[in-house]
């Protein structure tokens, strides 16, 4: 009997139906169709939409709890700490997520993921709804029920970032960088249109329906959208994963995480989500002052327009353009524009600055999330993956919080220091990624 002899890393292959995961894609097809239309010949035209879809319950969850509990309760506090019990648990439940999918594979583990979370976020709507006083026995439960909510939530867009790095692997060597800042621009896109999208949706139906809609919508989404997620034929490109050979996964070299150098893109992401946090909360006082607090998700809503078109530009970035200094650049131009916050004084202005600084900050997400590819090896590309969407959930909790309270006792424009201490932050780590990256072989 003859014992296989181990391949090397760089001829790791993935065993994937056709059509999806097609192993045939040749330079001269992918000049031809350009980099976006690449990819669908890599994951099967029905991926990038479902992949979209999958992650709108997410974007949903917190704004949702948030609506839900505060008007049934009629307490803002409660609706509040509700919103930060997601949050919560979404930053601690997040690499836990992606921990066990480089374990165990991503299907078991989002099929379990989506019905655990739809069961719990039912029962946080039953939970608001129970007859009774809002006791501090009943406020417990239903953060609780938050909290597990969100720790449950399936991790859509970094494991679907996963599913592209590993398919990019099946290309000529020459090819994968462009790829993959191709996919990791559409991803961060993805993200922002989410993001937007999935608040608006909540108002929507909130306001036009009940409060509880929302929720529940979002729980059938999740039940359907990230169970066909978990069961599209990409998911055989990152299956188990363990040392030696795997009939799924190939050779896999024994290789560990270097959390120390793993620390600098998550450092980075918190500093993203400290940005995004304390920026919405500051704006929401600026239109307090200026407008209506009703109009701060809509004004909100314009940076995410503009990072979402910016993001897709990544993907024409030139190559010689490093990782780390696309990072320096983006942190310089979101020090500026968080600088330019503080000088509107009017709504019309403000927008006109939203529009402005969300230009780098797609970049800078999808830069943050392609340093993290390049650090991490292979088969623990998930953990990291989930590490970094972890850091921007518990970043938002930090900005958001210290912006408050700043806006509460001095006025908006000392919340809006917080959005440029995070920039700058951010910037002083891209100096860092620099160094890091010089080590690392890309």
């Amino acid at each position: 009997m003859t014992t296989p002899k181990p391949a090397p890393a760089d001829a790791m292959a993935w065993s994937c139906p056709e059509p999806a995961c097609s192993p045939s894609v040749s330079p001269g097809p992918a000049n031809r169709v350009g980099r976006y239309g690449l990819l669908p010949r890599l994951a099967g035209n029905a991926y990038i939409p479902l992949g979209l879809f999958a992650r709108v319950p997410l974007a949903m969850l917190t704004i949702g709890v948030l609506t839900l509990v505060t008007a049934i309760s009629g307490s803002y506090a409660i609706g509040g700490f509700a919103a930060g019990s997601v949050g919560a648990g979404a930053a601690v439940g997040a690499p836990l997520v992606g921990y066990l999918a480089d374990r165990l594979g991503q299907k078991p583990v989002l099929l379990v993921a989506a019905v655990a979370n739809s069961l719990i976020v039912g029962a946080v709507v039953a939970l608001v709804y129970a007859t009774g006083e809002y006791t501090s026995g009943r406020t417990l439960a239903v953060l609780a029920a938050a909290l597990l909510a969100g720790a449950t939530s399936p991790q859509v867009g970094p494991l679907s970032r996963v599913r592209w790095m590993a398919l990019s692997r099946r290309l000529p060597r020459g090819q994968r960088g462009a790829v993959v800042d191709t996919a990791l621009s559409l991803e961060g896109t993805a993200d922002e249109v989410t993001f937007v999208l999935g608040p608006a949706l909540v108002s929507l139906l909130a306001s036009l329906v009940a409060p509880w809609l929302p929720l529940v919508l979002a729980a059938a989404m999740t039940l359907v959208l990230v169970t066909l997620f978990a069961v599209h034929p990409t998911h055989t490109v990152v299956g188990a994963r363990s040392v030696g050979y795997s009939g799924n996964a190939g050779y896999v070299p024994k290789e560990s995480v270097n959390w120390l150098k793993v620390a600098v893109p998550v450092a980075g992401m918190l500093c993203m989500g400290t940005f995004f946090g304390s920026a919405q909360t500051a704006l929401t006082a600026f239109t307090g002052v200026h407008g209506s607090v009703d109009q701060a998700g809509l004004m909100y809503a314009a940076m995410g327009a503009s990072s979402a078109l910016a993001s897709l530009s990544v993907a024409y970035w030139p190559l010689a353009f490093t990782h780390a200094w696309r990072w320096v650049l983006v942190s310089v131009l979101m020090v500026a524009g968080a600088a330019a916050f503080f000088l509107p004084g009017s709504l019309g202005t403000m927008i006109v600055v939203l529009l402005l600084v969300g230009i780098p900050v797609g970049p800078a997400m999808v830069t943050i999330f392609s340093v993290g590819s390049v650090i991490a090896p292979p088969q623990w590309m998930g953990t990291v993956m989930t590490a970094l969407a972890s850091g921007i959930l518990a970043g938002i909790a930090v900005g958001s919080s210290i912006s408050g309270a700043l806006a509460q006792s001095a006025g908006y424009q000392a919340a809006f220091i917080v959005p440029l201490a995070a920039a700058g932050a951010l910037l002083l780590l891209g100096l860092v990624s620099a160094m890091v990256l010089r080590q690392v072989k890309a």
